[in-house]
């Protein structure tokens, strides 16, 4: 009680003083933005979780044309004319990170012309391309977006042994194309008892029906594209007679992951599944994401040899027969205990998911063995790092995109209230569809019913 009533009164001052002095941008639809961000912005007072070197209290907050300019204490010099954010009794960290989710690839899921979460008409489709399907303007990212999340990885359902390419994207911009900051920034490879085309009654399998279904494809994919490459390259030399191979979308799309370039976002829940998907992975030298490994407890040895990092969520899931009654709850801290470094991500069963939960996700996480400088860095900087955007995403420092969240209080808790979030520099409305239904009905709900 004695902290609801503190984050009452937090509330309460916020409301009477206001804690911002600049005016946000006016804007025209649910993600975009007419009006060109402020040149520069002084966050003051606030407690700065920088994520790489440590707490600054009562610390200042440079932002300039989209970028941080300067982090520092309170005698940090404010540039003239800069608008000032007062964040005094505030907390300051840097804009969430959602390692995979599905935003703009569906809006109302029971309308089949409003989803594109997967292409289901082949089992192996790596020239599918979420930009291409990605809508800017679906009423589902603002509500992610003012609890704090500022940037994802939106990817495919896993419905298909390769599903497509993933992309990452800010939550907010003038239009789509300022929204997708990398298109094809990985791949999406499933290894999970989902993608087995069992087909309706007996014997009506297609393939692939079994998990060895699902080796021998990838092999066999893998394989071609490999040849499809040293046809290429043969083609190439300036010896070569007759005409060069014909362009295959789906090969094409491969080379970037054969070659090692960019990584694999693979999901294998099971030990069983994890220990052949990673012996694939391995014989084609694929750089990897693990994603999931929910049910893998008996392996996380193993997984930590790998080398690899892994995307584990959601960890809501309930246990298995065989399995301790909190074993979902600590695998984040059992893969760290190990030095696997980790990202949340807010993909559930469904086929939507809510990013805006992913902070509590991880806080139950610290609540079962998670470090708490652990469980923040796997909302922003180790996903950054893990698609190799860390130098622009994921901390406090000079130099790095200006995605930062003002909050009154920590950010783990679901107590808390995100009072505002810039996107790019971009002080982002802190509305949403949800916001405007409680403006539009809770005055009625107050109404007193006439007797």
């Amino acid at each position: 009680m004695k902290n609801f009533k503190n984050t009452a009164l937090a509330l309460a001052a916020i409301t009477l003083t206001g804690i911002v002095t600049a005016q946000t941008p006016k804007f025209t639809g649910p993600n975009l933005t007419t009006t060109d961000p402020p040149k520069i912005i002084a966050i003051t007072g606030g407690k700065l979780l920088t994520i790489t070197h440590g707490t600054i209290d009562n610390g200042v907050l440079i932002l300039e044309n989209g970028r941080i300019t300067a982090v520092g204490t309170a005698g940090t010099a404010i540039p003239k004319g800069a608008q000032i954010f007062d964040a005094k009794g505030m907390t300051v960290y840097p804009g969430l990170f959602d390692a995979e989710t599905h935003l703009g690839l569906t809006e109302v899921e029971s309308d089949e012309n409003s989803n594109d979460l997967a292409e289901t008409s082949d089992e192996i489709m790596p020239q599918m391309r979420v930009v291409d399907a990605f809508h800017a303007e679906t009423v589902r990212i603002p509500v992610q977006r003012i609890n704090g999340v500022t940037t994802a990885i939106v990817a495919p359902a896993s419905e298909d042994t390769i599903a497509g390419q993933d992309a990452l994207i800010q939550l907010y911009g003038r239009d789509r194309n300022a929204m997708i900051v990398t298109p094809d920034i990985a791949l999406a490879m499933n290894f999970i008892g989902d993608v087995r085309r069992k087909g309706s009654g007996r014997g009506a399998s297609k393939f692939p029906s079994t998990r060895m279904g699902l080796a021998s494809q990838l092999r066999q994919t893998f394989l071609d594209a490999q040849n499809y490459m040293a046809e290429q390259a043969a083609a190439a030399k300036p010896d070569h007679k007759g005409p060069p191979p014909k362009v295959d979308l789906k090969f094409e799309a491969l080379i970037p992951y054969l070659k090692g370039e960019k990584p694999v976002v693979l999901a294998a829940d099971e030990s069983y599944e994890v220990e052949v998907a990673m012996s694939i992975a391995h014989e084609f030298h694929l750089k990897v994401i693990l994603n999931h490994v929910t049910h893998a407890q008996d392996l996380l040895d193993t997984i930590a040899s790998y080398k690899v990092s892994v995307i584990v969520g959601s960890i809501y899931s309930a246990p298995r027969p065989n399995e301790r009654y909190d074993a979902v709850y600590s695998l984040p801290a059992e893969l760290q205990k190990r030095g696997v470094k980790i990202a949340f991500s807010s993909l559930s069963d469904g086929p939507t998911s809510d990013s805006r939960n992913l902070p509590y996700a991880a806080g139950y996480a610290v609540a079962y063995g998670l470090p708490y400088d652990e469980a923040m860095k796997a909302l922003t900087l180790n996903p950054a790092e893990m698609f190799g955007v860390a130098d622009k995403q994921g901390s406090l420092d000079t130099g790095k995109v200006a995605n930062v969240v003002i909050a009154n209080g920590d950010p783990l808790d679901v107590r808390t209230s995100v009072q505002q979030v810039f996107i790019g520099g971009v002080p982002i409305p802190m509305t949403s569809r949800q916001t405007q239904l409680r403006d539009q009905y809770l005055p009625l709900s107050k109404t007193p019913t006439p007797k």
